[in-house]
């Protein structure tokens, strides 16, 4: 039977996942509000559908930690202090450094997951470890996308 220790390694490396996903939701966000030049409606549409998947997974993220017997993130400090996704607070960014920019957050998102699943499996949480393969096909079809706008 896992440990607390494990159990308490899992709802922290569940609330790191759900501070990169508020992150990076709203820097998609703010690309998607901000994004400008000759593919501004493609990349305008795509962050925005980006933006809607990942916020999307906050809640069931949320929801891991508190089925787990955690507690969540509460508050944009909190995010700030959990996440490892670099803001970017500039309102004039060219449209294809925003692209390189959501392709490689979302390329370490993937890493974070795992790390996520690696740390479900020590809890033995077999719902978490399933739902981080989706979460990380989700992130690697972003990566895909945006990677395809670069080559």
């Amino acid at each position: 039977m896992p440990g607390d220790n494990a159990n308490k390694a899992l709802i922290d490396s569940l609330n790191g996942l759900l501070a990169d996903y508020f992150a990076l939701y709203l820097k998609t966000k703010n690309y998607h509000w901000h994004v400008a030049g000759p593919q501004f409606r493609d990349l305008h549409l795509l962050f925005d559908e980006q933006a809607a998947e990942i916020f999307a997974l906050t809640d069931i993220v949320g929801e891991r930690v508190r089925k787990n017997g955690g507690n969540t993130l509460t508050s944009i400090g909190a995010i700030a202090a959990k996440t490892s996704v670099k803001d970017d607070d500039r309102t004039k960014v060219d449209a294809l450094d925003m692209v390189k920019a959501l392709r490689d957050d979302n390329a370490a998102l993937v890493e974070t997951i795992r790390a996520v699943k690696a740390a479900a499996t020590e809890a033995g949480d077999n719902a978490t470890e399933g739902a981080a393969d989706d979460w990380t096909d989700q992130a690697q079809q972003r990566v895909w996308f945006l990677s395809q706008i670069l080559a």
